[in-house]
């Protein structure tokens, strides 16, 4: 491919139009969507809309009459709707660490009450780090064990001591994209419930959570739903499961009936008991925002046509580094689709210094310790040309050797 044919690949592409729906900074190529979304055009006006209308004069006559109370179930049914779960059966809420610590705890004990034996919580070792934290925190707090396997053995260690598998979909330093229906089969014949992290799949992926057998999932707000910085993050657990357990964040909000203000707790029904505290109004009417980007998609081919997209852009980008960088090693699967819609390169030397000398030029992509050159391909606002365009810069980058530069490797706080 050279940059004319990438060209007419956007000038045929249907999905195309979908770009106007976000403020894209002139001359910028973003591909660090899979760490905080762009933002779309109907956020601000929407924000100004809550803080002078809703709030300035509403007040709080507004959890009523603008129907914030609602948010965190109207929110969560629309993504819903990008992760193969029914109407009801999600909501938006707190953070994905906050959430896992709540599905995590209501899985092992779901396990355990089955079946005493079961106290270990299987992992991979290279899972993110958040995951491994609560994970670690709750496994000490229970008196069970946290497994972590290497990349390909998670099979090999599910026994019947086995009581969660908690698997990240996409592999948030490789991109290397699990099998959720296959994992999810493995689990279940060994007795164990599975809890899935989707921060890198909602919406990127064409997820289908009952379809593939998973028992509870969390997911965040702000990279591909474009909800934000800190955008609230969501929580989904299986109707078979959700009245099963107390969740043990038991919030007011998660009470069957909050204004009643009685002192013991009833949980609600559904997965509404997994709500804790008061909605972040702010944070999901901005969600909300760039959850409706993605259902824009929907008459053009939905998340299926986006993903075919985005393979169709890491593929060229790939292909491009691959052939004219050999320094650089591969760190994503060759296959597109065996990654998620990210492609990452590794280098012992030049990782960070290399990403800092693309955003210098207007290529915005991200730095994982401690060798990851990452870059993530969100389809609804990027083009061919975006990618066929990056990998040439990152190949001048390399062989000019302007990664080398002391300004480019000045570590910040924030890589």
């Amino acid at each position: 491919m050279d940059r004319d044919e990438a060209l007419a690949l956007d000038a045929a592409d249907p999905l195309a139009p979908l770009r106007e729906h976000f403020e894209i900074p002139a001359g910028l190529i973003y591909l660090d969507g899979n760490s905080l979304g762009m933002l779309p055009r109907a956020t601000s006006a929407r924000l100004r809309e809550v803080v002078e209308g809703e709030w300035g004069r509403g007040l709080i006559g507004s959890w009523n009459s603008a129907g914030w109370m609602e948010l965190p179930r109207r929110v969560g049914d629309k993504i819903a709707s990008l992760v193969g779960a029914g109407p009801g059966e999600l909501v938006v809420a707190d953070s994905t660490s906050v959430n896992l610590y709540k599905v995590l705890s209501a899985a092992l004990t779901i396990a355990h009450d089955a079946a005493p034996q079961r106290r270990v919580v299987l992992s991979e070792r290279g899972n993110f780090p958040t995951d491994l934290y609560i994970a670690e925190a709750l496994a000490r707090e229970r008196g069970c064990e946290l497994v972590l396997a290497e990349p390909g053995e998670l099979r090999r260690h599910l026994d019947e001591r086995t009581a969660v598998l908690m698997v990240t979909q996409v592999d948030y330093r490789s991109g290397a994209l699990h099998a959720m229906a296959a994992l999810s089969a493995q689990a279940h014949a060994a007795g164990a419930l599975t809890v899935w992290d989707l921060a890198h799949s909602a919406g990127a992926l064409a997820v289908d959570l009952h379809r593939d057998g998973a028992d509870f999932a969390v997911g965040c707000g702000y990279k591909y739903l474009n909800g934000g910085p800190g955008a609230p993050a969501f929580v989904w657990a299986h109707p078979r499961h959700a009245d099963r357990f107390r969740q043990p964040l038991a919030g007011w909000m998660g009470h069957a009936a909050p204004f009643e203000f009685t002192p013991g707790y009833r949980p609600a029904a559904g997965i509404a008991r997994y709500l804790c505290g008061t909605p972040p109004v702010l944070g999901l009417a901005a969600l909300e925002c760039g959850v409706d980007t993605l259902l824009a998609a929907q008459p053009l081919g939905g998340i299926a046509a986006l993903r075919a997209k985005a393979m169709a852009l890491t593929t060229i980008f790939e292909a491009r580094v691959s052939a004219a960088c050999p320094e650089l090693t591969l760190a994503s699967p060759r296959d597109a689709a065996r990654r998620g819609n990210q492609v990452s390169h590794a280098h012992a030397e030049a990782g960070y210094g290399a990403v800092q000398a693309l955003i210098a030029r207007g290529v915005v992509g991200d730095f994982r310790a401690p060798d990851i050159l990452r870059f993530g391909f969100a389809p609804i606002y990027l083009r061919h040309v975006d990618a066929w365009d990056a990998a040439g810069h990152l190949v001048d980058v390399m062989a000019s050797g302007a990664w080398r530069r002391p300004e480019f490797n000045r570590r910040q706080g924030v890589t």
